[in-house]
């Protein structure tokens, strides 16, 4: 008996070596020196499925003895989802840590004004944040849309300009990146409304008002005065005449190219030289300076504005000056030419159609789209009735345009 006594005895030293030897194994780095590795955690991902995702990353040596450190500590169930960026030489300890109190790696994305959906995507799916076509899905996701007031059947316009921060939680997650889109817009729109927003129609009108003042400027002075201008042409019944619709309507294909039968293209319902009233919802992203003109713009007696060349426009009450400052700034043109501060060379077009004379006396507003149109399409629709066609004013022949610039915001 004494001697099987001494015997463990003897031996418990021993065990209590191989146990610590264990333990240091298990619970210790993965490899030294270490090397980074990144790894992601799913959404839903389950403590025993993210320590063997780590293992097999080559983070950890233990997958068990890592969900026993984390039941042991209380950390079941907290890893957030997302990219986090580990080391072969942390111990499991630090590992847990990072993955449950950190937000993992962070893809910095800007969205600049005036960008219309497509354009946006493409910035998330430069980070692999989201591809296009989840993108594109979630833009009309019937449950964001509802969630954040959205008044149409896509998110076009209300995909508000800021510098996101986000991480990837799976390798491509529209939905996420749509609602954190919508989310700022909801957030900013509190500055506008703090006692809540217009009425749906109202909204999708503001919105599409402030996306078209968006595309046709870059200079901040100048949005509440070209906004005024739509309002009087709106007023008058003249068509609004825009490239920058007719663009969006022809939609990512569009090559840089503005034909004149593009211009006379019916069919294009984004198109306002050949529809009367604002196109059926918003042509991209504008920003807060645009959103407050179109609530408030400028009460002037402007029908009329054409692109000097330097970001900034002549504004015109009467036809005659129109065509005057259209024959000074844009048909001796150079390569120098811009339409907005820094923007992008002029497109080449033809010559635009007649321009819409104001009728002798006001008539009826156009009434705006109704609601719901999908934004990323040019068919989405239907063509304008008689009665609307009635409504407009006769053209005079001249070349010039109104309320136009050859160049516009990507």
């Amino acid at each position: 008996m004494n001697y099987r006594r001494w015997m463990l005895l003897g031996a418990a030293p021993a065990l209590a070596v191989l146990l610590a030897a264990a333990l240091a194994y298990f619970f210790g780095p993965a490899e030294l020196p270490g090397r980074d590795v990144v790894v992601l955690i799913r959404p839903g991902m389950t403590t025993p499925a993210i320590a063997r995702e780590l293992t097999e990353a080559g983070v950890l040596r233990s997958a068990t003895a890592f969900s026993v450190l984390a039941r042991l500590r209380g950390h079941q169930g907290l890893a957030k989802a997302g990219e986090f960026q580990l080391n072969t030489g942390w111990t499991p300890q630090e590992i847990l840590r990072v993955i449950t109190t950190t937000n993992g790696i962070q893809h910095r994305v800007v969205v600049r004004e005036g960008l219309p959906w497509w354009e946006a995507a493409k910035l998330f799916a430069a980070e692999r944040l989201a591809n296009q076509t989840d993108f594109e899905q979630a833009m009309g996701n019937a449950t964001l849309l509802e969630k954040y007031g959205v008044p149409a059947k896509s998110a076009e316009g209300f995909l508000f300009p800021d510098t996101y921060q986000l991480t990837r939680i799976q390798e491509s997650n529209g939905p996420a990146v749509v609602e954190a889109m919508l989310k700022v817009f909801d957030r900013e729109a509190k500055k506008l409304w703090p006692q809540g927003p217009p009425p749906p129609d109202e909204l999708l009108r503001i919105v599409t008002l402030a996306s078209l003042v968006e595309r046709e400027t870059g200079t901040p002075d100048e949005r509440p005065r070209i906004a005024g201008v739509f309002a009087n042409r709106l007023r008058l019944g003249m068509r609004l005449q825009c490239d920058p619709t007719t663009i969006y309507g022809m939609g990512p294909a569009f090559d840089g190219k503005l034909k004149r039968a593009d211009l006379e293209n019916a069919d294009n319902v984004y198109n306002t030289y050949a529809r009367a009233g604002l196109p059926p919802g918003p042509i991209c992203s504008p920003g807060l300076a645009s959103l407050k003109a179109a609530i408030s713009p400028e009460q002037n007696d402007f029908l009329y504005f054409v692109a000097k060349g330097d970001g900034t426009h002549e504004f015109s009450r009467t036809l005659d000056e129109h065509n005057r400052a259209v024959h000074f700034y844009q048909l001796h043109r150079d390569a120098s030419y811009r339409s907005t501060p820094g923007g992008p060379a002029a497109p080449d077009m033809a010559p635009p159609p007649p321009v819409a004379a104001p009728a002798a006396t006001p008539t009826a507003a156009a009434t705006p789209a109704k609601t719901g149109t999908k934004s990323q399409t040019a068919t989405a629709a239907p063509k304008a009735t008689k009665k609307n066609a009635k409504a407009k004013p006769a053209a005079k022949k001249t070349k010039a345009k109104a309320a136009k610039t050859k160049t516009h915001k990507r």
